[in-house]
């Protein structure tokens, strides 16, 4: 797990001097990646439920309703900014942890082995969770979750992180934000012109179409060429990582460089939307610029609370979910915990307001307690 401040460079090449290991850990990082987490594990159900109880019988509040379902296409709502965290938060992670295993061993293979290992189970998962991997192979698809874009910008920052200067890793991102841009702008496609961004005619779906076939998942969600923004994605949390390890830096200082990165990608990615739209489908440059913007300004706002003003035992709660966050990811994705509630309580027909409340809550906290028990016992499951 992510601790405290070391180096914001990271070294240039196998000779370079091992950073120290560090043994404060930064519960903030973890809490923010609960939170991310919380929302998708059966939280934004309760808070649904919860909203609806309480608004009953009046409806619940237009703006609720609008920040908690993804966008059609073009546009940001607080819900699509689920999956860049996830990406963002991978890169915060790396400094920490090749830091640390650069401290313990210059063996590149050992480390090249660690990252090929991590790349496949992530793959791997990604088609249990929505690839159809276990329940219906036949219809099989390749490319398609969270975890597999985390796999392909884990490996491209990681790399950048092991050789490459900051300066270098900041270059590599803007060149593969500018080099998506191009590419989804200027190149035409078999059928529609350059710069055509429509939810089922674009360039970047007719790739995925060419390559993946039948293996395709059949939605407006492209995956082969945004891999490219998915790597300035966890890029963009790599550069987080580095600041927040500086240990010459106080907590001011880190906290203020964080807010000015979140404002300047917020800034870049809202011009940039004005040619090339922030449409998370797409996962365009735009979008990974205003999506990051928003995530530096939570770990602010998480290091401010926690490491800082240490309000530990407030981000319990969410800590526990962060630890264990591939377990609270893809538990839901196996079998739905309400559903089980639903079936022990032989709930039948329509659920009124009170009894939807009351599944969400038993079927949240049956995960809770779950990955609690993990904590406890400290069972943390990586990848």
């Amino acid at each position: 797990m992510p601790d405290t401040a070391q180096s914001l460079t990271p070294p240039e090449s196998q000779s370079a001097p091992a950073p120290a290991p560090v043994k404060t850990r930064m519960m903030s990082i973890d809490a923010l990646r609960g939170f991310d987490m919380f929302w998708i594990c059966g939280g934004g159900g309760l808070v649904a439920s919860a909203a609806a109880l309480l608004c009953h019988p009046n409806p619940v509040p237009w703006w609720l309703g609008y920040h908690m379902e993804h966008v059609e296409w073009t546009g940001f709502v607080a819900w699509d900014l689920i999956m860049p965290l996830f990406l963002f938060l991978s890169g915060v992670s790396i400094p920490f942890a090749y830091s640390q295993r650069l401290g313990e061993t210059h063996d590149y293979k050992k480390i090249y082995r660690r990252m090929a290992r991590r790349f496949v189970l992530l793959w791997i998962l990604g088609m249990i969770a929505q690839g159809n991997l276990l329940n219906n192979p036949a219809n099989l698809h390749v490319f398609s979750n969270t975890l597999q874009s985390i796999a392909v910008g884990y490996v491209i920052a990681s790399v950048a992180f092991l050789h490459l200067s900051l300066r270098r890793q900041i270059g590599l991102c803007i060149g593969l934000l500018t080099a998506y841009w191009a590419i989804m702008m200027f190149v035409p496609g078999p059928g529609f012109p350059a710069g055509w961004l429509e939810p089922h005619q674009n360039l970047a779906l007719w790739v995925d179409e060419a390559i993946m076939g039948r293996f395709r998942d059949g939605t407006p969600y492209a995956w082969i060429l945004p891999g490219l923004g998915f790597g300035a994605s966890v890029l963009l949390g790599s550069f987080a990582g580095q600041v927040l390890r500086v240990k010459s830096w106080t907590p001011g200082r880190r906290i203020a460089v964080l807010c000015a990165l979140g404002a300047g990608c917020l800034l870049c990615g809202f011009l940039w939307s004005f040619h090339f739209p922030i449409i998370k489908h797409l996962w365009t440059s735009s979008m990974v610029l205003w999506a990051a913007g928003w995530s530096y300004l939570l770990l602010a706002l998480f290091y401010l609370a926690i490491d800082v003003w240490g309000f530990r035992k407030l981000a319990f709660p969410l800590v526990v979910i962060g630890a264990n966050a591939i377990v609270a990811y893809m538990l839901p994705h196996i079998k739905e915990f309400d559903e089980i509630v639903i079936w022990v309580a032989r709930l039948n027909g329509q659920l009124s307001v009170g009894q939807k409340f009351a599944v969400a809550v038993i079927a949240f906290g049956m995960l809770w307690i779950l990955l609690y028990i993990l904590y406890r016992k400290k069972i943390f499951v990586k990848v």
